[in-house]
Parts: C-alpha cells; structure tokens; sequence
C-alpha cells in the first residue's frame, strides 16, 4: 500500500501491484545514489533538495517532457489530470465496482466518480486497441 495525500492534505491508502513496488524500490535505489546515498523521506522529491517534495509544477513539467520524449501527437495535452482521468477511465471499464474507483480516486461521494459510467467503454476499447502507441501492429511497421 502507498500512502498518498491528496488535495486538501487528505489522506489515502492506495493498493500497489507487486511490479509497482518493484520499480518503486529501483527508482528509491537510484535516487539514493543521485542524492549521495542519503534517502529520502519523498517518493518523488525535488532534484536539488531530496528532503523537499516535488512540486506539482515540476511534476507537470517532468510528465509534459516524458510526454514529449515518447513522441506523444500532442504531448501539450498530457497532464495529471489527464493521466487520472485514463486511469479511471480504464478501470471502470475493465469492470472495476464504482466504489473500489471512487476509493481509489480519493473521491469524497460517488457522484463525482460516476462521470466515468456516462463513457461509452466499447468506444475507449477500440481507440486503445487502435490508437495505443504501444500497441503491437503499430510498432512492429516502425
């Protein structure tokens, strides 16, 4: 589980998938080394000062730079919120209950998680399997 806190200083528990605490102990690992070995008290902490968390605007900039180094069409539109938004956009319809999403998520009422069941799902589906840069017809023309 990894604690994350949130807007308005509020706190979550977030289950992690066995290969997210994996890379998350290889990222700490090379931190450590880049920080002179000391850790940090931060999963992501400022680059000058690891005893500093990484501000959001630094958080944007470091997605719209990954966004721009995969060759993402339109790496303007990458965000966050974007990011947030694909993810629970996904786990709804990949079958997850609303509530588990609306936990996930941080959401206070399920009204504001039920945005996600006006989606039409067979729609994303097809755009993923179509559209998704990793998908494996495109990448094997390139």
């Amino acid at each position: 589980m990894l604690l994350v806190r949130g807007k308005g200083d509020k706190q979550r528990l977030v289950p992690l998938h066995e290969r997210a605490i994996e890379a998350i102990a290889l990222w700490q690992r090379l931190a450590a080394v880049y920080a002179g070995g000391a850790p940090s008290p931060w999963l992501f902490h400022a680059v000058r000062h690891g005893a500093k968390a990484l501000t959001r605007q630094a958080a944007l900039l470091e997605i719209k730079e990954a966004a721009v180094a995969a060759g993402l069409s339109s790496p303007e539109r990458v965000s966050p919120h974007v990011l947030r938004h694909a993810f629970a956009t996904h786990m709804h319809s990949g079958g997850t209950d609303l509530r588990v999403l609306q936990e996930l998520l941080g959401h206070a009422g399920i009204e504001t998680t039920q945005i996600y069941t006006h989606l039409d799902t067979s729609r994303l589906h097809h755009m993923v399997r179509d559209l998704h840069p990793l998908n494996e017809e495109r990448t094997s023309v390139a």
